[in-house]
């Protein structure tokens, strides 16, 4: 469950937020500067980057899906499982035509990072189980 609504969700004031199954606290904000823009997340000293349009992509294509989805969450170097959040965000059929992850080596875990943000902007819900979480557009 997404913790801070009232974030920006700039680098200022970033989106406090919960891995869906709630074992892991990271930031989040939009970084419209970067080239290509990007939606930063912050997870410890590490940090991942999103082609930032994987937002209004990630919503455009749950409200085509129209059901829930798994998240099927995974690391860039472990394929992802079929018919997932994390296959769509690297696949080829996708807007950006592969991988919306910018950063070789943490391309992956879009399917972990990316869903809270869509549901801290009121577009998604997203489950919060243990495993096997899935999300929808509202």
């Amino acid at each position: 469950m997404a913790k801070t609504k009232a974030a920006a969700g700039t680098k200022g004031n970033p989106w406090k937020l919960k891995t869906p199954p709630g074992t892991s606290d990271y930031e989040a904000y939009r970084d419209p500067e970067a080239d290509p823009p990007a939606l930063v997340v912050q997870v410890g000293k590490t940090q991942l980057r999103y082609h930032d349009r994987c937002i209004g992509d990630l919503h455009a294509m749950l409200k085509k899906h129209g059901d829930w989805m798994l998240l099927g969450s995974a690391d860039e170097q472990k394929p992802a499982a079929p018919d997932t959040i994390e296959a769509w965000g690297r696949a080829a059929g996708n807007p950006v035509k592969g991988w919306y992850g910018l950063k070789k080596g943490l391309r992956g875990r879009f399917g972990m990072y990316v869903p809270p943000v869509l549901e801290a902007l009121g577009l998604a819900e997203v489950e919060h189980n243990p495993k096997n979480n899935r999300m929808r557009a509202k």
